[in-house]
C-alpha cells in the first residue's frame, strides 16, 4: 500500500491538518494518479464539518482531480503511465443497474455510486479524496484531460463544469434560449461561460453591484442586483429557465416569481437548511422545480472535450496545502473569484 500525503480534518470543528492515507495496492483494473492539482467546492465544507450527516473522521474531502497516471495495474487499457487525467465526484458504480447501462452512474442504484469521498468503497474502507498527493481509481472512472485544458484551471470542471453541462444538456439549451443564473460563485460563473458558448441569452442575478463586470465579461449579457426589490418587480415572469446556483438558502417564492408561464427553476446548491415555499408560487404561472447532480462518466468525458474546444475553464485562485482552512474562511465570506484550487506539490507529511 501507498502512504499518501493529504490533509483532512478530525472532527467537525477541528482545522484540516496534514495526514497520511492509505492507498490501496494497485488491482489489475486499476489507475494510480499522481495529483498535481485538487479544486475546493463547497461540499468539501459540508463533508467535513459533518453538516450534511455524521461525516466518518478522519474525513479527506476533495472531488475535483486533475494529475498524471503515475502505475496502471495489469489489465489496464485505457490509459498509460504520463497521461494527463482527471477524476470527479465517482470513483465506481455498480455498474449492472439501468442507470450505469445508460451512462448515468450519478444515479447508480447503489446509493448513486461510490463517491471519492465519504462514501465505503468495494474493499470496505471508506473513502478518502483529493487532499492528497495520490488516488488509486478503476480505469473506467479515470477521465482523459484534453491537451487544451490547463491542469489546474480545469480541476474545478470535475464537479462544477459537469453540474452545469448536464442540467443545460438536458434543458436544451443552444441558441435563442433565455436563462436566469443566481449566484455568480463557483458554480455560477462556470455556468455563465457554458450557456453562453452554447448560445443562450444569459441573465445574471447578484445580491450585490460588485461582480456586474466580471459577469458581462464572462458572457452575461445582463445583469442584474437582487438586494433591489424592484428587480423582482421588473422581471417578473421573464425566464423560461432560471437556475440557482447558490449555496445560501434563498427566498424560493420570490425566485420562482422570475420564471416565465410554463417554465423551470433549477436548484443545483445545496445549503444544510431545508428548501421552503408556497405551492401557490408554483400553481400561478404551471411553474416546474427540479434538481440537476453532476453527470456521467459519459457526458462528463464531453463536458471537458467541449471546454477544451471553446477554451472554457474556471477562473482558480491556487493555494498552497497550508492555506486550506483560510480558503474555508474566505468561500464562506465570498472572497473568492472565483474557485480555489490546491496545489497538491504543497501536501507535507505530518
Amino acid at each position: 500500500m501507498l502512504d499518501a500525503q493529504a490533509y483532512g480534518a478530525v472532527s467537525p470543528t477541528a482545522p484540516l491538518t496534514a495526514m497520511t492515507v492509505k492507498r490501496r495496492d494497485l488491482r489489475p483494473h486499476d489507475v494510480l494518479v499522481e495529483i498535481h492539482y485538487t479544486g475546493i467546492c463547497h461540499s468539501d465544507i459540508h463533508y467535513t464539518r459533518s453538516e450534511w450527516g455524521p461525516a466518518s473522521y478522519p474525513a479527506v474531502p476533495g472531488h475535483e482531480i486533475t494529475g498524471v497516471v503515475a502505475e496502471i495495474g495489469s489489465a489496464v487499457t485505457r490509459h498509460a503511465v504520463g497521461d494527463r487525467v482527471a477524476v470527479g465526484c465517482l470513483i465506481d458504480s455498480c455498474r449492472q443497474c439501468a442507470y450505469c447501462r445508460a451512462g448515468e452512474e450519478n444515479h447508480c442504484v447503489k446509493d448513486g455510486g461510490t463517491l471519492t469521498f465519504g462514501s465505503v468503497d468495494s474493499d470496505g474502507e471508506v473513502t478518502q479524496g483529493g487532499y492528497s498527493t495520490h488516488i488509486a481509481v478503476t480505469e473506467d472512472f479515470v477521465l482523459r484531460l484534453p491537451d487544451g485544458l490547463d491542469l489546474a484551471a480545469s480541476a474545478p470542471l470535475l464537479c462544477s463544469g459537469v453540474t452545469a453541462y448536464s442540467l443545460l444538456r438536458r434543458q436544451g439549451v443552444g441558441q435563442n434560449s433565455r436563462i436566469g443564473v443566481v449566484g455568480l460563485g463557483g458554480l455560477g460563473h462556470v455556468t455563465v461561460k457554458l450557456a453562453h458558448a452554447m448560445g443562450a441569452e444569459v441573465t445574471v442575478l447578484s445580491h450585490s453591484p460588485a461582480k456586474r463586470e466580471d459577469a458581462l465579461a464572462l458572457g452575461a449579457d445582463h445583469y442584474h442586483t437582487t438586494s433591489d426589490p424592484a428587480v423582482f418587480e421588473q422581471l417578473a415572469g421573464s425566464f423560461p429557465l432560471l437556475i440557482i446556483t447558490a449555496s445560501a438558502p434563498l427566498d424560493l417564492d420570490a425566485y420562482l416569481g422570475l420564471v416565465a408561464t410554463h417554465g423551470t427553476l433549477i436548484n443545483l446548491g445545496a445549503p444544510a437548511q431545508p428548501l421552503q415555499m408556497y405551492a401557490f408560487s408554483l400553481l400561478k404561472r404551471d411553474v416546474s422545480i427540479g434538481a440537476s447532480l453532476i453527470g456521467g462518466l459519459r457526458q462528463t468525458q464531453e463536458m471537458l472535450d467541449f471546454c477544451a474546444e471553446r477554451g472554457i475553464a474556471s477562473e482558480v485562485e491556487i493555494i498552497a496545502a497550508e492555506r486550506i482552512n483560510e480558503a474555508y474562511e474566505r468561500m464562506l465570506a465570498s472572497d473568492v473569484r472565483y474557485r480555489f484550487v490546491i496545489d497538491a506539490t504543497t501536501m507535507v507529511r505530518p
